[in-house]
């Protein structure tokens, strides 16, 4: 057993420094579209798969220009169900990304319970198209309140380590560079990531 002080001393002796995360960059919000009701009310406990999926969107830098990186997360076992990674933030970003899940879990005709799919007002979330792919998969949308990273606390803590393990202090020179990584890391998340919350198993 060790205290925080001696690995401080120790970080300090070595020159090694904890990774800390960068400012959140806000993402576009359409104020016209009238957001889904809030059906978690920051409640992210399920105790069945497919009841809830977290959904966001992040960007990562890259000498190139921007990749922004879509994700849904089953909030039972964590596990990481759909992703997508453009150079745009168009709404096909996320709409791949909840294809990728429904394909994950065996298509829609697996998807009998009725999922709950909670984003921030994002206006891919909020987007025709969007709301059009959820009715036709009967998927109920969930949106919190603006600028409450509570809200959505799920996909803030997921994204904040993705940021923090891959992308802050790192350079990538090209979009396609940033994709491998950023795979390579998605795929360790799911095999091989500790959840306390799972009794540190991974999802």
């Amino acid at each position: 057993a060790v205290n925080h002080k001696a690995v401080e001393a120790e970080m300090a002796r070595q020159g090694l420094k904890g990774r800390s995360s960068r400012k959140k960059m806000p993402t576009t919000r359409d104020p016209s579209k009238v957001p889904a009701a809030d059906l978690v009310a920051r409640d992210f406990t399920r105790e069945h798969l497919d009841e809830l999926w977290i959904g966001d969107a992040t960007y990562i830098w890259t000498d190139e220009g921007w990749c922004y990186l879509a994700t849904v997360i089953d909030a039972c076992s964590r596990r990481l169900l759909g992703w997508s990674i453009t150079d745009h933030l168009r709404t096909e970003l996320c709409l791949d990304a909840l294809a990728m899940a429904v394909a994950t879990r065996g298509g829609r005709r697996h998807l009998v319970g009725g999922v709950i799919f909670h984003t921030d007002h994002g206006t891919q979330y909020t987007a025709d198209a969007f709301k059009r792919a959820c009715r036709s998969l009967r998927i109920a949308q969930s949106m919190g309140t603006v600028g409450d990273s509570y809200d959505n606390a799920m996909a803030e803590s997921f994204f904040s380590s993705f940021k923090r393990e891959v992308v802050d202090g790192e350079h990538f020179a090209s979009r396609a560079e940033a994709r491998r990584e950023t795979f390579s890391w998605l795929n360790w998340y799911n095999a091989a990531r500790l959840h306390s919350s799972l009794d540190y198993r991974p999802p």
